[in-house]
């Protein structure tokens, strides 16, 4: 389990890695998103809370409601993949905690009294699970594109009127077109970003 992984999946996961703004004209199963979840559910969050929602748009009807709230320059990309998903956070996770984190039966009740404790918990957690579904994408050979230029309001409104879940960001999951591919942007230096005290 210690073993460092090979050059060619650290590439997979990062190095070589991309983010595609189109995709090939090829379906994703359900079997492929159900095991994107199976495999992405493992990451950790804190007090294992779990607050990331997940809802795979694919139909043309759904991909026309969600096109219709984001922003003009993603409107095409959310068109042309085989599914975007909206990474959500659920802002009654801690309703789950009982099951989830029985090491602590009283961990709800730290949430149920604090809403701000709440809402930051669930978008800090719930991006660290979008963050670990796009590397289980790339794990399980599929290419994505993460995004957030969409109309948070109207995207709520749209797809969780009940107010309990929100919206986080998006992703756009499929095998990648590497033809629209431009030239990889840089990244900040070690020197630059790094303190190590």
């Amino acid at each position: 389990m210690n073993t460092p992984l090979s050059d060619q999946t650290l590439a997979r996961l990062f190095t070589e890695a991309r983010t595609f703004s189109t995709f090939l004209d090829r379906p994703v199963p359900d079997d492929v998103l159900h095991r994107l979840y199976e495999t992405a559910k493992w990451g950790p969050t804190s007090m294992n809370c779990q607050p990331a929602r997940w809802v795979f748009v694919r139909s043309e009807a759904e991909k026309a409601r969600l096109v219709s709230v984001v922003a003009p320059g993603n409107q095409d990309k959310v068109r042309a993949a085989p599914v975007t998903l909206i990474v959500a956070s659920d802002r009654q996770f801690h309703r789950k905690l009982a099951s989830q984190f029985p090491v602590n039966p009283a961990a709800a009740q730290m949430f149920e009294s604090n809403a701000d404790l709440a809402r930051d918990t669930a978008l800090r957690n719930s991006s660290l699970q979008g963050a670990y579904l796009i590397l289980a994408a790339r794990a399980l050979g599929l290419d994505a594109g993460p995004m957030s230029g969409f109309n948070p309001a109207a995207l709520n409104e749209a797809f969780f009127p009940d107010g309990q879940w929100q919206a986080n960001f998006l992703v756009n999951l499929g095998w990648g077109g590497a033809a629209s591919l431009r030239p990889r942007l840089p990244r900040l230096a070690d020197e630059e970003v790094v303190k190590i005290l």
